[in-house]
């Protein structure tokens, strides 16, 4: 496949997976964004679009250096932290940033979200951190995100929403569907006195079996 078609098809790609979110609620409005990694470049969302509107054209290409082609749309205020992580992290092709409710709303209780089931293990991690509050679009944000991570898939950002990283789009977006789901369900646990946790070596287990479970 050539370098153009490649460009082509994950321009696509994130329009589509835009589009998901707003559909499953995982985002409204102009919140949330995306990002792969496109050769030595990025791509992200462009600042200010609405899913509905969203066109492949509008992915906004940065290089390296932060700069991005004459005549581009103006990137998602959240550009440097996707930067961050993809510089940081050879192992990821993707980030998927959205503000869905239910983890949203730990965020913004400074909750993360403990071992109280076994799926929260898709976040790489016996549990989703949360990382230190700073002003959205700053420099400050992508490094307390990018150093929270650490070598997970998931985190929560305080008073703000939830971030993923992963190999690919597809990936990123089923796991940011599921770090919403385990949001929803430790809130509820919450309102009944609180989650039983899974012990450390359980969890630890599930994150071993997780490396090879579905289809390779």
């Amino acid at each position: 496949m050539g370098v153009a078609k490649q460009e082509a098809d994950l321009r696509a790609r994130m329009v589509e997976v835009m589009r998901a979110m707003d559909a499953r609620g995982l985002n409204r409005g102009t919140s949330g964004n995306v990002s792969v990694r496109c050769g030595e470049d990025m791509l992200v969302t462009p600042s200010g679009v609405p899913a509905t509107r969203l066109t492949p054209d509008q992915m906004v290409l940065i290089h390296p250096d932060g700069a991005s082609p004459q005549g581009a749309l103006k990137p998602s205020s959240e550009w440097r932290m996707h930067q961050g992580i993809l510089d940081r992290r050879p192992d990821v092709g993707a980030v998927v940033h959205c503000h869905s409710r239910h983890a949203t709303i730990l965020a913004c209780a400074g909750r993360p979200i403990p071992a109280m089931h076994y799926m929260v293990a898709v976040s790489g991690g016996n549990s989703v951190p949360v990382a230190p509050y700073a002003t959205f679009g700053s420099t400050e944000l992508a490094q307390a995100v990018v150093e929270t991570l650490d070598g997970r898939y998931a985190a929560l950002m305080a008073n703000h929403g939830q971030i993923v990283a992963a190999p690919n789009l597809d990936f990123a977006l089923a796991i940011a569907e599921e770090i919403e789901e385990q949001a929803a369900v430790y809130w509820g646990t919450l309102a009944i006195g609180g989650p039983s946790l899974l012990a450390e070596e359980e969890m630890n287990r599930i994150l071993l079996r997780f490396r090879s479970y579905g289809q390779r």
